[in-house]
């Protein structure tokens, strides 16, 4: 399973440190998960820790150049990263990049062979409108993306659920992820006000493959909490 943590604009560079020697103590050789950390970007480092993948939750599709306040590939190579958040609902809703600009983005780091967690979801009046509709709306957001990528993970963000305290049933959660595994083979996480009450729950559902949290993950040890549910699942499974 893969458990993900999307720190958004959240903690400074040093706390950020200390966040990532909290939560080693859960993520440590013993652990199946696969822990991926997305820092707030002027928080990025190595942090030299062996059990968990640093990612960057953005960046330009361009080694370095004439682009103000952007990250290029020279940046992340600084610190080793290899991992990249793409498509999240805040850079699409609130920043408004297009499908074509992240298409970019894709394409761009596909070719450095980072592994890209690539965000779906639709707002709430897609979803009350139609399960077709619903389908059609996020099935556009794949458009010029290799959903077959073999470094490709896929978040699916119901975006009404983001920070929001809401958060679909669980049929609704497997009876979505069972129509995006038609789309692509990828690995398929979960994201949206998961929390340590209900990861568990989440991770149990067919065709769940991980999670990807945002704020409930700033506490270091309600996530380590949420990795033990997956090794705990692992086991049994």
């Amino acid at each position: 399973m893969i458990i993900a943590a999307n720190l958004k604009t959240n903690l400074t560079r040093s706390a950020t440190r200390s966040y990532m020697q909290e939560l080693e103590k859960f993520a440590d050789a013993s652990s199946s998960a696969d822990v991926l950390v997305f820092p707030a970007m002027t928080s990025l480092d190595s942090f030299q820790t062996k059990s968990i993948t640093i990612g960057a939750q953005n960046a330009y599709p361009t080694q370095n150049g004439a682009f103000t306040g952007e990250t290029g590939l020279e940046q992340l190579d600084e610190f080793g990263i290899k991992t990249i958040l793409i498509g999240h609902s805040e850079r699409r809703h609130i920043l408004g990049e297009s499908q074509e600009l992240l298409a970019q983005k894709f394409h761009y780091f596909k070719e450095k062979g980072f592994k890209i967690v690539f965000c779906v979801g639709e707002p709430k009046e897609i979803r009350e409108a139609s399960k077709q509709e619903m389908l059609t709306y996020i099935k556009k957001q794949y458009e010029g993306i290799d959903s077959e990528y073999e470094n490709l993970i896929v978040a699916y963000e119901p975006v009404w659920a983001i920070g929001t305290g809401l958060t679909p049933t669980l049929e609704d959660i497997e009876d979505m992820h069972a129509e995006l595994k038609k789309i692509s083979s990828a690995p398929l996480l979960y994201g949206g006000s998961v929390k340590v009450n209900n990861a568990k729950d989440v991770l149990s559902v067919k065709n769940v493959d991980g999670i990807l949290v945002g704020s409930a993950a700033l506490n270091a040890g309600d996530f380590g909490r949420m990795i033990e549910y997956a090794d705990e699942l692992n086991k049994i499974k």
